[in-house]
């Protein structure tokens, strides 16, 4: 057992959802109600084409103009014409949300079609719909130009998941089946389950659904809705990592019903929280752990501190030594500090969401076997984030540069809104 909860709360005329374990918060969405949310999927029409920024703007209803790349031309489901591997404008053609619009920035769309569930994602591979594949269309263009080979049967599994289970969710024939016609991913939660069955009813019902799909997309209007994804809320239960919490927790009544009967499904306690007194922000003083993670000052126990600066292009992490005092060895000493900071790094990159290019300036070390385990250390530390984190290398001056796959705008402009 762990002490890691997910609760869901509203204060502040907000509505979040937060990872807490060991008294501070892992992870932290503010939850949105927008009707076009990202995984929606609508017939659309295409508004205009911009040679130039290699772009279409798709209109999906309501007035909502999206950013669709021109390089996704070739996978479009058009619907009132015969494809041509381009698009124009007056085109009406599926598309799913995959990016939120940000201040002066238009969401994005994709041509690509994926359904996530907790365990599974099944996602469109080829141009080609499961019902013609036969007619022996040539094989697509992958987006680096090169040609995408069609690995029929070829269940792809989490890189976070061991050798044995790996090969143990890639060995299980009815996976392989749905993998015959679509991309099929395992993702890391499937690990946590006590036997197949859910995993292959989750990615069979998840490829059905696409199916049928995509076969009744041309009898609906322009701008229908032919999928709308989960609530905020669902998701951010489905993406957490099942080993991290033991509970579901909230003190929303409406949600609380929904609440049991997704984690009823995968057997985690849910439990509705009910002190007039003492509201569950408060229990668990959320609005101060949030604060501080939008502060640009982070201290640590040794008394060295973060300074963390977004900026445009990327994101400058400095460590310093702070109230420290270096002693008689100060190599070890900041060998030490750089330890410490490594892991209130990779806290803050997941708990604030931070994404793109990150650079860290750790203190400097003249060893270069500090160096070396500095970095193992934080390569280790970053594989346990659910979002695809990695350490890229040492700059020449010094400086650690990490990337984070962008999935969600980042804690201080979800708080903007």
């Amino acid at each position: 057992m762990n002490n890691g909860k997910i609760i869901i709360t509203a204060f502040n005329n907000r509505t979040f959802a937060f990872l807490h374990k060991d008294n501070r918060i892992l992870s932290a969405q503010v939850l949105t109600m927008d009707e076009h949310a990202v995984g929606n999927i609508y017939v659309g029409r295409v508004q205009s084409i911009s040679e130039n920024i290699g772009a279409a703007f798709v209109d999906i209803g309501g007035g909502c103009l999206t950013f669709l790349p021109l390089a996704e031309a070739k996978s479009a489901h058009i619907m009132n014409r015969k494809a041509d591997g381009k698009l124009k404008a007056g085109d009406e053609l599926m598309v799913q949300v995959v990016k939120e619009a940000l201040k002066s920035k238009l969401a994005g769309v994709s041509t690509k079609l994926t359904l996530t569930g907790r365990y599974a994602v099944v996602g469109e591979r080829t141009l080609q719909k499961p019902a013609d594949k036969a007619k022996g269309t040539a094989a697509p263009k992958a987006e680096d130009g090169s040609k995408e080979r069609k690995e029929s049967g070829t269940v792809h599994v989490s890189a976070k998941l061991t050798e044995a289970e790996k090969e143990r969710f890639r060995s299980l024939k009815p996976l392989a089946r749905i993998a015959a016609d679509y991309s099929l991913i395992v993702r890391t939660n499937a690990a946590a389950l006590p036997d197949d069955a859910p995993l292959i009813a989750e990615a069979s019902e998840l490829s059905e659904t696409l199916t049928h799909m995509i076969k009744i997309a041309d009898t609906r209007t322009c701008y229908s809705c032919l999928y709308r994804s989960r609530p905020d809320w669902a998701l951010f239960v489905e993406n957490a990592y099942r080993t991290e919490y033991d509970e579901v927790v909230t003190d929303l009544a409406d949600v609380y019903p929904d609440l049991q009967d997704i984690c009823g499904k995968a057997s985690i306690p849910v439990r509705l929280y009910e002190d007039p007194l003492l509201p569950l922000y408060k229990l668990y003083a959320l609005e101060a752990r949030l604060q501080e993670l939008t502060e640009k000052k982070v201290w640590l126990k040794s008394g060295g501190y973060l300074v963390i600066e977004p900026t445009e292009a990327l994101i400058s992490i400095d460590v310093n030594t702070g109230k420290y005092e270096a002693g008689k060895e100060p190599e070890e000493t900041y060998y030490r500090i750089n330890i410490e900071a490594a892991e209130a790094i990779a806290w803050q990159i997941r708990a604030r969401n931070l994404a793109g290019i990150i650079l860290v300036d750790f203190i400097n070390l003249k060893d270069k076997n500090r160096e070396t385990a500095l970095i193992a250390q934080m390569k280790d530390l970053l594989k346990r984030d659910p979002v695809h984190t990695r350490v890229v290398d040492m700059t020449p001056l010094g400086l650690m540069e990490i990337t984070r796959k962008k999935i969600d705008p980042c804690l201080a402009q979800q708080l903007a809104r």
